[in-house]
This record gives structure tokens, sequence and C-alpha cells, in this order.
């Protein structure tokens, strides 16, 4: 990390982690990390209009809608975001998407609720994709919160 990012910076983010009582500590600090990171980057509209509509639908919006609504194609809109952001838009998308379900499952919604709320059509994959960030069963995890 030290190759990529300012030592100084990094020892701060590990000293935050270190501090971190819970999973969602840890996640922020990480989260405030990068985002202080982009703010170094150059200015692409486009790809700023990109991260805004797939925040605006926790995750959910499908690139090829993404693509449609910016007038670009997919190809050279996966290079630039890439380039910008630092990995793909659907990766993006999934993170975001992730952290939307951590956050509903602090409330008192049903694991369904949850699912449906996120765009899953099926509990599996609703489960493989939650399994891809922690390891654990939604339901799993759910309950060491």
């Amino acid at each position: 990390l030290d190759q990529v990012f300012d030592k100084r910076k990094i020892a701060e983010v590990e000293e935050k982690l270190a501090c971190a009582t819970t999973d969602r500590q840890r996640i922020k600090s990480v989260e405030q990390f990068l985002l202080s990171q982009l703010r170094d980057i150059p200015r692409d509209k486009l790809i700023i209009e990109a991260v805004k509509h797939i925040h605006q639908s926790k995750g959910t919006i499908r690139i090829k809608e993404l693509n449609q609504k910016l007038a670009i194609s997919q190809s050279p809109f996966e290079k630039r975001f890439r380039k910008v952001v630092g990995t793909t838009p659907k990766k993006l998308a999934s993170i975001i998407r992730f952290n939307s379900i951590l956050n509903d499952l602090s409330e008192a919604k049903t694991l369904t609720e949850i699912g449906y709320e996120n765009h899953f059509f099926d509990q599996a994959h609703f489960i493989n994709d939650f399994k891809q960030f922690t390891g654990e069963t939604p339901e799993r995890f759910k309950r060491l919160l």
C-alpha cells in the first residue's frame, strides 16, 4: 500500500482500524480514506455523474442502464471509470449495495425485506453476494451483530 499511498496516511488508517471496535467502524475508516484519495484525482464530470447515479440507486442500477443515461458505450466508459475510480462500475455498485444492506441489517427488517429492497430476486443470489463480502450468510452475520 505504501507504494501507492502516502505512508503517513496509511499509518493513520491503520491506527483507526486498530482502535475500531466494530466492523462498521472499520468499513467507515477505509471508506473515508478512499474518499479522501479520490479528492486528489482530476475531475471527470461523466464519471462523477456515473458515481452519483450508482449512489442514488444504492448500487442497484444496471450498468447498461447507466451507459444509456450517460450516452456512452460500455468499453470506453469502463476504461474511464476504472482509471478515475480504480475499479469497475459493477464492482463499485456491488460495494455500495452491500453497504446499503449493512445499514438495513441494523434496522428491524427481515432478511426477505432487505433482499427485496436491494433488488435481489432470489435468496440464493442474496446469500452468495453477501458471502463474497463477509464469508458469512446474511442470517448468521445478523446474529453476530
